[in-house]
């Protein structure tokens, strides 16, 4: 069902921009079908990419292919944005025309362009569309691609102990080493990392699209990573679909400490703070036994003690209730990755980037350290996340 609902947004969207942009044209013949082949080709690429990485075959030509597709995909999406805009101002322009007809009878009958005046405008305009797209698909390339930025945030937090405050974590999330993120963008981001001396380090999940075996050699930069107090990790959804028990035993071998619905209690400076951590949000439905359980991570706590939870998903704030937690750290949104469709990631999560607060919790969302699928991101950067805690008893600003 859901293969089948992503092939026909895909035909949808391919197809859509597939007759726009040849709608000026006279052609017929060989060209034709040559023309909708191709069409045909990249809008199954990303899909037939996914499958083919799903059934085991990793390699050089199925990474090649999700490159091709993904980039078509995100050229495809931008230009359905674009058309769609153009057409509805060419039938509002209709509607307006009709209706000064109708306000004015015959004599009020605006003067109509010839056929080939007609289709001469709409071949400019669609050189144009395709003209824009391609800069902005150039433009979210390289904003993809180039090395994430550096959000610094002051948080608050009222059950920090004063001798605590200034402790730095730095976030990271939403990595997704696979198709088209290797082993030298992971070393870039590691040494981003390292360069900040963070005291603790925070994972939040996504690290990878596929498996261990095809992928180690690509996330071996992460046993680089140094904090002065721990490093930790809790799975997102995206480990689920390539072998979550395989990741976490992974992530424990690269130096990042697990938690699956657990916690630690750190003694630092001479005061405690808690690290919890829980699974992703629907780990459940890949396996059962990695249900996402707040309470459980919590369990053991000493009430009084600052708490902070690491949560791949934004929604997993929904699941606390009143549970005691300070500041939630999460991902999964890519803080929608690229204009317009921002606006729609937005409708589908309550959280969608940086900071909010929900009672006496507060969440943070980071926008991604990497990106997934169309290797662009317009307007919204690729994130690392260094989060210096206030004390609430403290009196530095």
């Amino acid at each position: 069902m859901f293969l089948a609902s992503v092939l026909i947004i895909l035909s949808l969207l391919h197809g859509y921009v597939g007759f726009r942009l040849i709608a000026p044209f006279s052609v017929s013949g060989n060209f034709l079908y040559i023309y909708w082949g191709v069409i045909t080709l990249l809008a199954m690429a990303p899909l037939s990419g996914i499958v083919l990485r799903v059934k085991g075959v990793e390699n050089y030509s199925t990474d090649l292919l999700l490159w091709v597709g993904y980039t078509s995909l995100g050229l495809f999406s931008l230009a359905f944005i674009i058309f769609f805009i153009r057409d509805i101002g060419w039938l509002l322009g209709l509607a307006i025309g009709k209706l000064f007809i109708f306000m004015n009878g015959e004599k009020g009958t605006p003067s109509t362009f010839s056929v080939d005046r007609r289709q001469f405008i709409l071949m400019a305009v669609n050189w144009g569309i395709v003209g824009t797209t391609g800069t902005l698909g150039a433009v979210g390339l390289f904003q993809a691609r180039k090395l994430p930025k550096v959000f610094r945030r002051k948080i608050k937090l009222q059950r920090l102990p004063e001798k605590l405050s200034g402790l730095s974590i730095v976030q990271i999330s939403d990595l997704h080493v696979g198709p088209t993120i290797k082993l030298d963008y992971v070393q870039k981001v590691v040494e981003q990392v390292n360069v900040l001396e963070p005291d603790l380090i925070f994972f939040t999940g996504d690290m990878v699209d596929g498996s261990v075996d095809y992928l180690s050699r690509d996330v071996e930069p992460l046993r680089q990573l140094k904090a002065k107090y721990g490093k930790y990790f809790v799975t997102g959804n995206h480990e689920y679909y390539s072998g979550a028990e395989h990741w976490e035993a992974k992530a424990q071998e690269l130096g990042l400490k697990n938690l699956r619905n657990e916690h630690e209690i750190l003694k630092i400076r001479g005061e405690s703070i808690a690290i919890a951590g829980i699974t992703d949000l629907m780990a459940h439905q890949v396996l059962k036994s990695h249900r996402s359980d707040p309470r459980k991570a919590l369990a053991g706590i000493p009430e009084a003690m600052a708490t902070l939870m690491l949560a791949h998903q934004p929604g997993s704030a929904s699941q606390v209730g009143d549970l005691k937690i300070d500041l939630m750290l999460c991902g999964h949104t890519h803080g929608g990755q690229y204009y317009p469709f921002n606006l729609a990631v937005a409708r589908a999560h309550p959280y969608i980037a940086g900071l909010y607060r929900q009672g006496n919790m507060q969440v943070y969302v980071n926008q991604g350290t990497g990106y997934w699928g169309p290797p662009l991101r317009l307007g919204i950067p690729s994130e690392i996340t260094l989060i210096e805690l206030i004390s609430g008893k403290s009196s530095v600003a």
